[in-house]
């Protein structure tokens, strides 16, 4: 059995240092300027990755850099020059799609790790082969890809390091290579720069025609919604009888939105295959979505390593998270609507709400900065990397000693009573409120 990787976003150092706290083996952050999140990126220059690649090799861990754009001639020029100083930083591999670009890096440092971009579309064995032969160290597979299409792989490519997306977001083209953000507001998700129009609600508005037929606005204003949802089935003209369902309610319609991947499930099969790395997607996610996410699948591979069975409450433990529904992606036969969720494009406020992280912690009190409203009474959940600890805080006091009926939310601090059996460690911390029906209907609104 291959001891597999599991390689963690890192948008920001604090996400590298929970990231690792949590139990990751390796981050993964964007180059400026030729990586595909340029516009969410704290890794801005060579001192801000120079300090992220030292943090990890302290730590004993990896640091892959991404520099996976689809790059026009102007990027092509000033690359070579941009990556030299960062290649002195030692980075353990670039993750790039472009093959003009891997044969420049081939040429110019040819002992300098790469591994294959999910950009770069690998979906079958022979791809895997050609880019072995090109001195590529891994490839990151396609996310269309079922589990015997992953074996296969495997068996047909054994010299080659394979690393597979587990969690996460998933886009409605292939693997990311979608121009629907270029062509909506001229922001090229293929440059770094998807402002997820796939994502958005779209509202119906009052109509005509103009001279030549087409549609044209009668009026910026939004039709009037009807009290209930409204539902459609949409049919083209070239497939008769062929219908995909649509809905539309007070939010708008959501005709292009993707779930979310969910393959905790399946870790056990993948370490069975030979995957050597399983990657959790968010560079722009929250360090709280770092650290749950972490800490489910690193639960998730040392339970399969150690043979013990899949514990379904890790499935449980990620619906406390915010998303837009889960799926388990290609990795197994569905139905379409498995995939896509026409009903909302905003996220699922999950079963937990971060509520604060732990400031100070003394004999008789945690000190918490609070992020989110929350009182006495509330269930709590404290998220560490020793573990997490359920409990209820019954009283609550400011800095000065005085009670409050509720924390506000952020930029306040409180005080709630230490609860027992606190783990040793507090760093990187995160204190989660259980949310009712309820609390979830009071959190969201």
């Amino acid at each position: 059995m291959t001891y597999p990787e599991l390689l963690a976003p890192a948008g920001t150092l604090e996400h590298l240092e929970t990231a690792f706290a949590y139990g990751a083996d390796a981050v993964y952050a964007g180059q400026p300027r030729y990586s595909l999140r340029v516009r969410n990126n704290s890794f801005k220059d060579v001192a801000a990755l120079a300090e992220g690649i030292d943090r990890a090799h302290a730590l004993g861990k990896q640091f892959y850099l991404v520099s996976n754009i689809a790059p026009h001639n102007s990027k092509v020029r000033t690359y070579l020059d941009d990556l030299a100083p960062v290649i002195e930083l030692k980075p353990d591999a670039l993750i790039m799609s472009d093959p003009g670009l891997i044969m420049l890096v081939r040429e110019t440092w040819p002992d300098q790790p790469i591994h294959l971009s999910v950009q770069a579309n690998a979906v079958n064995w022979a791809t895997v082969e050609f880019w072995r032969r090109q001195g590529i160290s891994r490839v990151i597979l396609s996310r269309e890809l079922a589990l015997d299409e992953i074996r296969e792989i495997r068996e047909r490519v054994p010299e080659m390091e394979l690393e597979v997306f587990v969690h996460g977001a998933l886009c409605m083209a292939y693997s990311g290579r979608c121009l629907l953000s270029g062509y909506m507001n001229h922001r090229d998700a293929n440059q770094g720069a998807c402002t997820n129009a796939c994502r958005w609600n779209y509202k119906t508005v009052q109509h005509g025609h103009d001279d030549t037929g087409d549609l044209i606005a009668t009026s910026s204003q939004p039709r009037v919604q009807q009290v209930e949802p409204r539902e459609m089935l949409l049919e083209e003209p070239n497939r008769p009888g062929s219908f995909i369902p649509a809905y539309e309610d007070e939010h708008g319609t959501y005709i292009m939105n993707s779930k979310d991947l969910r393959a905790v499930q399946h870790v056990a099969e993948l370490i069975n295959i030979g995957v050597h790395s399983l990657k959790i997607e968010g560079r722009t996610k929250s360090t709280y979505y770092v650290a749950r996410t972490t800490q489910v699948y690193r639960r998730a591979i040392d339970d399969a390593l150690h043979g013990r069975p899949f514990d379904k409450q890790l499935m449980d433990e990620l619906e406390a998270l915010s998303h837009r529904g889960y799926t388990e992606g290609f990795l197994r036969r569905h139905l379409p609507e498995e995939y896509q969720t026409y009903e909302q494009g905003t996220s699922y406020l999950g079963t937990q709400q971060v509520v604060g992280t732990v400031a100070d912690c003394d004999d008789r009190w945690l000190t918490i900065e609070v992020k989110n409203k929350f009182a006495p009474g509330d269930t709590l959940e404290l998220i560490t990397p020793a573990g997490n600890l359920r409990f209820c805080a019954n009283t609550m006091e400011n800095r000065q000693g005085e009670t409050m009926a509720y924390a506000p939310g952020s930029g306040h601090v409180v005080r709630i009573p230490r609860p027992d059996n606190l783990p040793p460690s507090l760093e990187h911390s995160y204190l989660t409120r259980i949310l009712t029906p309820a609390g979830a209907a009071e959190a969201s609104a």
